[in-house]
């Protein structure tokens, strides 16, 4: 997938023309559940093609998307699915810290990681993790993490560090708030 590096994947975008280069990057955003799409380039791509907000805005929902996708499909597996793929053992204490509040951190922070947003989406989904903490800290870590790297792509700059460093301390402090709302209601 070297050709989707940052310049590749602005160039391909770029190619399938302004009204469907969005769809082509949602597109690569949820086919990185199962292809090894860096999901960063594709979402700098959409800030350089569409601007901070909107290439913000669909970044994050590309990683929503397969997000979802990882989360629900696991969870159709179900227990025995689970037990067969992680040993009952590891799925029970997997389950414990996907059911505490400790998996709705994971699912935040890891959406600015390679491969990380992926295994832990589905670890949540195998676990049994509650939909609406799921759901909660998947935003959490999409919002930030699409938007900061649809800076770097609208500015045009090609250096992610200050965006990898606030990607995950925004979904840190998004959680923060959202787990303290979770637990009020």
């Amino acid at each position: 997938m070297a050709a989707f590096g940052e310049a590749g994947a602005r160039t391909w975008l770029e190619s399938q023309g302004r009204a469907w280069g969005w769809l082509a990057g949602l597109g690569l955003l949820v086919a990185d559940l199962v292809l090894p799409v860096p999901a960063t380039s594709v979402i700098s791509a959409l800030g350089y093609g569409y601007g901070f907000a909107l290439g913000g805005t669909l970044g994050a929902a590309g990683s929503f998307l397969c997000g979802s996708l990882a989360y629900e499909l696991c969870r159709r597996c179900g227990q025995r699915a689970a037990d067969r793929l992680l040993g009952a053992d590891d799925r029970a204490r997997a389950a414990r810290i996907f059911s505490g509040g400790m998996g709705g951190w994971l699912v935040a922070l890891s959406r600015w990681m390679p491969l990380l947003p992926e295994m832990t989406s589905c670890m949540a989904g195998l676990t049994g993790m509650p939909r609406r903490r799921f759901y909660a800290a998947l935003g959490c870590g999409c919002l930030p993490m699409g938007l900061m790297f649809a800076a770097i792509g609208a500015s045009g700059n090609a250096r992610p560090g200050l965006a990898l460093g606030l990607s995950a301390a925004v979904p840190a402090v998004l959680y923060l708030g959202a787990a303290g709302w979770l637990k009020r209601r």
